[in-house]
């Protein structure tokens, strides 16, 4: 099937949701992408952050044939071997105590958050159920996610929104002073708004609300559906900012490129949620979870520090082009927003996509940059080319 074809047909027949760009594409390699007619593109986007170890990685492809030839799901009232061995290892790594398996960001955050309202309401009763989330900040896409999402632009439509969650500025610790009453129970961050703009938070800003959260019992949880497994050059972003979140959401990435999301507990709320409280029918599937397991196995300490030291290679890059159109350079590891003046972000990613880039927009004024964490230098080399080219034709 041709590009034109696949066009077509979903044009006819899917819901018209997305603003796709004017791209069609059939297979990759690496970091390399390929339409179906072989028009090659450098991916700066890795599918929004989820294709973590890049295209045609034949150890992860194995590792999914191989499990589900065994099994490939069965019900969460049983046992199987690969869940468990990925709690073990997600606990080991970030010291935490347990995971609760879903299947996307938004139910990670979702889970999340009945997490802390249940926290609150054993211990202090039903009126204690405000979660306070910052400005900018984007949490899913379900209609809780939403209302939690502190960008007035998703607030609409589809009303009323689940009520109890209040938005503050970021980095403004005394109006998040002000804020924590009587009917808080949690504060969620992002350690960078990924959707708002690649923001990341002030190191003391992060550290002064874990203390504020510590002294009055308010859980501190963070949202590292995009800055987690590996994105930022440490396998999860709190790591960077010497704090350790009560809970913490991850998805994205952590499959490399199947739908698996989750959240991981430490000892203080590890037994919140019991019997019953909730639950889901795919969180933990065998193939899903074997893939993550392959992901977190080629993730090692050594390809992590590597992807710092190339997002500061593309970070050093485009700082040296002295192009009048950057605004600033933001982010850290390969999460990376180029803050543009004068001009269209989604307009610069769609000449980029015509010259062989695919480079994704983040909040109103910047491009951002996801690529795969297993990118080469060269990819890397030719994709920096391409964006350059399109930067300056705008000048």
């Amino acid at each position: 099937m041709n590009s034109n074809k696949i066009k077509q047909l979903d044009k006819e027949n899917v819901m018209q949701t997305y603003a796709r760009f004017d791209v069609a594409i059939e297979r990759g390699e690496g970091a390399t992408l390929y339409s179906p007619e072989g028009t090659e593109y450098i991916d700066f986007t890795s599918g929004l952050g989820v294709n973590s170890i890049g295209y045609g990685n034949k150890k992860w492809a194995e590792a999914i044939y191989a499990q589900a030839m065994k099994l490939q799901h069965t019900s969460n009232l049983y046992y199987t071997e690969p869940y468990v061995k990925l709690a073990e290892t997600l606990t080991k790594r970030t010291g935490m105590k347990n995971v609760f398996f879903s299947n996307s960001g938004a139910e990670a955050n979702e889970g999340m958050i009945k997490l802390a309202r249940k926290y609150s309401f054993d211990k202090y009763g039903k009126d204690r159920s405000t979660i306070i989330t910052l400005q900018q900040s984007f949490h899913g896409r379900t209609i809780t996610t939403l209302a939690a999402t502190g960008q007035d632009a998703f607030h609409n439509f589809f009303f009323p929104f689940t009520e109890g969650f209040k938005h503050v500025p970021a980095n403004d610790i005394e109006v998040l002073k002000s804020e924590i009453t009587n009917d808080v129970c949690g504060v969620l961050i992002e350690f960078i708004q990924g959707e708002g703009g690649v923001l990341p938070l002030d190191e003391k800003y992060v550290n002064e609300v874990a203390e504020l959260c510590k002294a009055n019992d308010v859980l501190f949880l963070a949202d590292e559906v995009q800055t987690g497994v590996g994105r930022t050059g440490s396998l999860f972003a709190f790591e960077q900012y010497d704090v350790k979140p009560e809970v913490l959401s991850f998805a994205k990435g952590i499959a490399g490129g199947l739908p698996l999301g989750g959240f991981i507990a430490n000892e203080k709320c590890s037994k919140v949620l019991t019997l019953g409280t909730h639950a889901t029918t795919y969180g933990g599937n065998p193939i899903a979870v074997s893939a993550a397991l392959e992901v977190l196995s080629q993730l090692d300490d050594t390809t992590i520090t590597e992807v710092a030291k190339k997002g500061e290679y593309i970070t050093n890059e485009i700082q040296s082009w002295k192009l009048p159109i950057i605004n600033e350079i933001r982010g850290r590891g390969l999460m990376i927003g180029i803050s543009i003046k004068e001009a269209v972000p989604r307009t610069l990613a769609e000449q980029c996509s015509l010259n062989g880039l695919l480079i994704l927009t983040a909040g109103t004024d910047a491009l951002r940059i996801l690529p795969p964490l297993t990118i080469s230098y060269d990819e890397i080399n030719k994709g920096l080319v391409i964006l350059k080219k399109t930067l300056e034709k705008e000048i």
